[in-house]
């Protein structure tokens, strides 16, 4: 007998006839000799309505009410649901957040779980029950019984903290569409179903598709390796299995507040060449790349920070051995992409076989904005200066110089308390990554998926977000600190982040631009916040751009293929698409283009790595 914690959307339960067809469902995988725990979201469009209400009455209600009015939707759901399932036999009991003794964390309307106390589920399942849960809510604690709400997201979150506390064999999240897809089919019709995907790609594509799952319910189910499947509410089709990693010991109390950071790594087999001053126009980082991968050279960091004027700065990092191969695809390359542009002279190629890449990773940094702040002031700590930054959804990486790497992973780890730090090693023939560690607790292997004739997985885009560039910031430790931790105090979350490689001596002093993207909601925020912090430390303007799209291609099969970065910039190229910003992970290529020309881009990568399909994905509206 297994137990199975099933999760049904809003629209899965939107009406009565709804309700009933998930009480089928449950039925059939009762009756199959499984225990079931369901986790049902409000009715519908119920939330909106109650928001609504909400704003009728006041202007700015306090969030303690919102949870209070909030929460009663689910409860409408879960009582239904319960009589639906009695009526057909099946014994069934209805609870909701408190009841079911999900804790959380005393912030109203965005409450992270710290435990859940699984006795009377127990209980009640021993007793041939399914136990119907109410998502999205929980309590502060069982004294005082202050009830709060998890955020966007909330039933998803729930119903896998609900799988990781009981140990449940399945956590299904059933939804409109038949599972993971490669791209959203509402912006690519020919998007395909995913058989299986990674937790660690899950992550990256937060954005992917209908936005079928939230990433905190991805990142419960990595750390306490939860098999997750996203199935169709109206199919018997099986869905989108996404693959956790080998379970970790791990303790249930705190659930949601573990350590953001899992690991702190470091290369340091790692050399910088940047090209300066290269024309700011569609095709150049194709060509550089096409370059380089003709000559099989396997890039790990790409950066493409702001343009300035009519010109753009690209940097990138390789392994040593292959660095004069690349310097010399470089040099070649660089006076071939002046083209016949107005630019003066070539670009400037420069060269820095003296750096090392330390990186943060966790999937607990999302939604926790002051994790890279944090690295950044433990480096300034430290005394190292950051030459290069590149982010993802769950890893930060920056590039500093080789002599400090010792100082930085020993801040690093001291900082976010952990105990060893995996290093990438490369082959000395191949330049090739491959994993190693310090010997005191490996690093363990990513899950096994079937081969792919594709590097890439998934495409995602992302419309809601703005670039804030501040320009001229002494290039000195401690700088992206103050700025990013001031952002953090604010609750903005941060998206790439782009340190420039061009350096200007204003002032006899050193400067760099820095650039990053916020949600666009936040963008004025972020502005207002900026001003204050650029006087304190004498940097120039902050800019503002609104008009922006964030297009990222994701797989794990990109992993030591060159040529990937390559024919993702030469399809942009091809719809004469130029590339704004550009930051990478080990298995993901993001890139900033102009907002109108977003969905273009997104459809053009999809198609370029064949992802396209001939059977159409419909989604509800």
């Amino acid at each position: 007998m297994a137990l199975i914690v099933q999760k049904y959307g809003g629209t899965s339960v939107g009406s009565v006839e709804r309700i009933q067809s998930v009480a089928q469902r449950v039925l059939k995988a009762v009756s199959a000799g499984n225990s079931l725990v369901v986790v049902v979201s409000a009715m519908g469009k119920t939330t909106d309505g109650l928001v609504k209400l909400a704003n009728e009455i006041s202007t700015n209600p306090s969030r303690r009410e919102m949870d209070m009015l909030l929460s009663t939707g689910e409860q409408v759901s879960i009582a239904l649901l319960s009589m639906a399932l009695q009526e057909l036999g099946q014994p069934a009991i209805s609870l909701t957040g408190a009841q079911v003794g999900i804790v959380t964390e005393a912030e109203h309307t965005r409450a992270r779980i710290l435990r859940i106390e699984t006795e009377r589920m127990q209980r009640h399942l021993n007793a041939g029950k399914v136990v119907v849960v109410a998502g999205f809510q929980g309590i502060t604690c069982t004294e005082e019984l202050e009830i709060t709400t998890l955020g966007r997201g909330g039933s998803d979150t729930s119903a896998v903290a609900l799988a990781a506390a009981l140990g449940a064999d399945c956590c299904e999240i059933y939804t409109d569409v038949p599972g993971i897809l490669t791209a959203d089919p509402r912006l690519v019709p020919d998007a395909q179903l995913m058989d299986q995907i990674t937790c660690d790609e899950m992550l990256e594509l937060a954005s992917l598709g209908a936005k079928v799952l939230h990433p905190r319910a991805v990142e419960i189910a990595r750390n306490y390796g939860v098999p997750l499947v996203v199935r169709s509410s109206w199919t018997d089709e099986p869905g989108t299995l996404v693959v956790a990693p080998a379970l970790q010991p791990r303790a249930i109390e705190g659930l949601e507040l573990v350590h953001p950071v899992d690991a702190v790594e470091f290369d340091t087999d790692q050399a910088k060449v940047a090209l300066l001053r290269v024309p700011d126009r569609p095709g150049v980082a194709a060509r550089l790349f096409g370059e380089i991968a003709t000559q099989d050279l396997d890039v790990d960091l790409i950066i493409q920070s702001i343009h300035e004027s009519i010109t753009n700065d690209i940097a990138f990092t390789v392994s040593k051995n292959v660095l004069k191969k690349a310097e010399a695809v470089a040099s070649a390359i660089a006076p071939v992409l002046r083209g016949n542009s107005d630019i003066p002279s070539a670009a400037e190629v420069m060269v820095d076989a003296q750096i090392a890449k330390v990186s943060i990773a966790g999937a607990g940094m999302i939604g926790r904005p002051g994790v890279a702040a944090q690295m950044f002031a433990t480096l300034a700590d430290a005394g190292v200066n950051i030459q290069m930054i590149s982010t993802s959804e769950v890893k930060v990486s920056c590039v500093v110089d080789a002599d400090d790497c010792d100082r930085a992973i020993t801040a690093l780890c001291s900082t976010f308390d952990v105990n060893s730090s995996p290093v990438k090693r490369r082959d000395a023939q191949t330049g090739r990554q491959g994993d190693g560690s310090s010997q005191e607790v490996p690093a363990s292997p990513p899950p096994h998926l079937p081969a792919s004739s594709s590097p890439i997985r998934g495409v995602a885009l992302d419309l809601n977000q703005a670039r804030i560039a501040i320009r001229y910031v002494p290039d000195r430790p401690g700088m992206a600190a103050k700025i990013f931790q001031a952002l953090a105090k604010q609750n903005i979350s941060v998206d790439m982040i782009i340190q420039s490689q061009r350096c200007r001596i204003v002032d006899g002093t050193p400067r760099r631009d820095i650039a990053f993207t916020v949600a666009s909601g936040d963008a004025a925020a972020a502005k207002n916040t900026l001003e204050a912090v650029i006087q304190e430390i004498g940097c120039g303007e902050v800019v503002v751009d609104n008009a922006i799209a964030k297009v990222s291609a994701v797989g794990t099969g990109m992993e030591g293929q060159p040529g990937v970065a390559a024919r993702l910039f030469e399809a942009l190229a091809q719809h004469q698409i130029n590339i704004q910003m550009i930051a990478t992970s080990e298995i993901k290529i993001s890139c900033v283009v102009d907002q109108d020309q977003g969905v273009t881009a997104l459809q053009a990568i999809h198609s370029a790595f064949g992802l396209s399909g001939s059977q159409k994905i419909q989604v509800p509206a």
